[in-house]
């Protein structure tokens, strides 16, 4: 008859613990995955304007600056201030390649960071996109 030591014993159950713990919270992370998802999505098009920002990010409020001085009023999702803003910016992540905020959206478009929008707003693009030009 084979004998298991102690550590051997200690070991199996810590793994076996281990595998039930994640197993237990896999559908839980996949679901809130899936949720801030379709957030994300529903937020893109179902707004004109989307600002997906934190509230003390210079960039994030330079990028709503502009906007105010089109007189538009975006949709803002202050990450930094809901409970699933880290999930949300793993989406963005796989949406558009960038972990970074701001992440603006027009008309369903992904225009990108305060650097982009202000290029498109010094082209003409951003208001021809808005429809105000």
């Amino acid at each position: 008859m084979m004998k298991i030591s102690l550590q051997s014993r200690f070991l199996f159950s810590a793994v076996t613990l281990v595998f039930f713990l994640l197993l237990g919270n896999g559908p839980k992370e996949a679901e809130a995955d899936h949720s801030a998802s379709a957030f994300v999505q529903n937020s893109i098009f179902s707004n004109k304007i989307v600002i997906f920002s934190k509230s003390y990010c210079p960039y994030c409020l330079r990028a709503k600056r502009i906007f105010a001085e089109l007189h538009e009023q975006p949709y803002v999702v202050e990450l930094d201030l809901r409970d699933d803003g880290a999930q949300i910016q793993y989406v963005l992540l796989d949406l558009v390649g960038r972990h970074t905020v701001p992440q603006i959206f027009v008309n369903g478009k992904h225009i990108g960071g305060s650097d982009d929008l202000k290029a498109a707003m010094l082209s003409g693009q951003l208001q021809k996109q808005l429809g105000s030009n």
